[in-house]
């Protein structure tokens, strides 16, 4: 039996009643990518106030890992919520707080001593680790790179790389914030291979450091393994390792944003671990608390230990709930079989998009990512690579009304992103993307760039 079953136009008419409302009450800065109200979700179906039943092809933008409301989570959440939904860890200790960060602790990439510290959302530990880097090295610059996402705080907006979508009209922004070039091997140079670009790239790391900002100022470099929001470009291996040199030589602290990319999304629980980085820093989110909020910053102790007492920490930071569903989540992230799946489910998603960019060369200019994070990006020429980011709406809005999910990503916004939930079956998988098919001829036919 197909997954996906459709009962009313999309939106249904509960649906667009429920929007209405929601657009009424809040503010459009509050992004609103569909126009559905959901009802329930198990897995990788959702199903929305009106009875219509889709896939899931977003995973709450790389949240939903282990699915949704799955059942050892919901249990746990059950039980926990009976005995103590919140205390503050400020104020006492619990068990699931300790018994997370011990794990965590044995969890991340790096055979020394380790600290766990929690926080609510991917931002506030990114802007932790810059406080903690800050701390321990006595100084001030943070690096970042071209097409990053940090966050949407004050801090973490400087550090972020999508202006126009994310900044604007909101600065002055924090200082200290220095923003190197970024390998983006599709948009290199026509006459450089993929290995002369990276050349090119570890010269301008040597570079950077000398023009932009001089080694000794920095306290840590902030970098996303699999670049997410800026597009789902992976860091190239060579150079991953190149900037850990220029760190260690340094004393520059190493920072890997895996709060997208981390907890099984790339087949492995962290996605640097494919490069054989360690970094000294790790910040985790999302998908950690398989849709409870929480975030965690992982590190080597003797960083960790850096800020005074009190420095660190928030009201609901490491709450009870949150802790005893990541705790949940990671029996299933750390499943060699879930990883040897997560890894299946990247191939055949990567052998249906590479399908499509085969039927659709004009239209689709590339296809990228790592393991089961993987993206489409849509251009108006393949030769100028010019962002069609027209295109790509029309192809979310396509998906849609066939009953899959998905969602934009890209720095010029003009990428169709793939983050399923890792438990949905090769039967789920293909029906979603024979909707993800369908959805690209049509819009390639509407605008006149379908086949070669």
């Amino acid at each position: 039996m197909p997954a996906i079953r459709l009962c009313t136009p999309i939106p249904g008419p509960k649906s667009e009643a429920i929007v209405a409302r929601r657009d009424a009450a809040m503010p459009p800065g509050a992004a609103r990518l569909t126009p559905i109200a959901v009802a329930r979700a198990h897995g990788a179906q959702v199903t929305d106030v009106d009875g219509n039943v889709f896939l899931d092809l977003a995973g709450g933008i790389g949240t939903l890992a282990v699915g949704h409301t799955p059942d050892d989570v919901v249990a746990a959440i059950q039980a926990q919520a009976a005995e103590l939904i919140h205390m503050c860890a400020i104020v006492a200790t619990y068990e699931p707080l300790v018994a997370l960060a011990e794990r965590l602790n044995t969890l991340t990439p790096g055979d020394f001593r380790k600290r766990t510290l929690f926080m609510n959302s991917g931002a506030e530990a990114l802007e932790t680790c810059v406080h903690i880097s800050r701390s321990y090295t006595k100084r001030q610059g943070i690096v970042v790179f071209d097409g990053s996402y940090h966050g949407r705080t004050n801090l973490t907006m400087a550090m972020t790389s999508k202006f126009n979508l994310f900044k604007k009209g909101f600065g002055p922004f924090a200082p200290e914030v220095y923003r190197f070039p970024f390998p983006n091997l599709y948009r290199r140079p026509a006459d450089s291979t993929e290995e002369s670009w990276i050349d090119w790239n570890l010269r301008l790391l040597d570079h950077a450091f000398m023009a932009i900002v001089e080694p000794s100022h920095v306290a840590a470099v902030v970098i996303e393994p699999v670049i997410g929001e800026g597009g789902f470009l992976p860091a190239p291996a060579r150079w991953l390792r190149r900037l850990r040199e220029l760190c260690t030589q340094h004393g520059i602290l190493l920072v890997a944003d895996e709060v997208q990319s981390g907890m099984g999304r790339t087949g492995t629980l962290f996605a640097i671990e494919h490069s054989g980085v360690v970094p000294d820093l790790v910040a985790t989110a999302k998908s950690l608390g398989a849709g409870m909020p929480i975030s965690a910053i992982i590190g080597r102790a003797e960083v960790m230990e850096a800020p005074h007492p009190g420095g660190l920490g928030g009201t609901y930071s490491g709450n009870p709930l949150a802790c005893v569903a990541a705790l949940k989540a990671l029996d299933t992230l750390t499943d060699p079989a879930f990883l040897a799946r997560a890894t299946e489910i990247g191939v055949r998603l990567r052998a249906r998009l590479l399908a499509i960019q085969a039927r659709h060369p004009r239209l689709v200019g590339d296809v990228r990512g790592l393991g089961p994070m993987l993206a489409m990006e849509l251009v108006k020429d393949t030769t100028t690579q010019e962002p069609w980011i027209e295109a790509t709406q029309q192809v979310n809005a396509a998906t849609l009304q066939r009953g899959v999910i998905t969602i934009r990503a890209g720095l010029f916004s003009n990428c169709v992103r793939f983050l399923p939930p890792l438990t949905l079956s090769d039967a789920e998988l293909d029906e979603a993307m024979d909707a993800v098919d369908a959805s690209v001829d049509e819009v390639a036919a509407r605008l006149g760039v379908a086949g070669a």
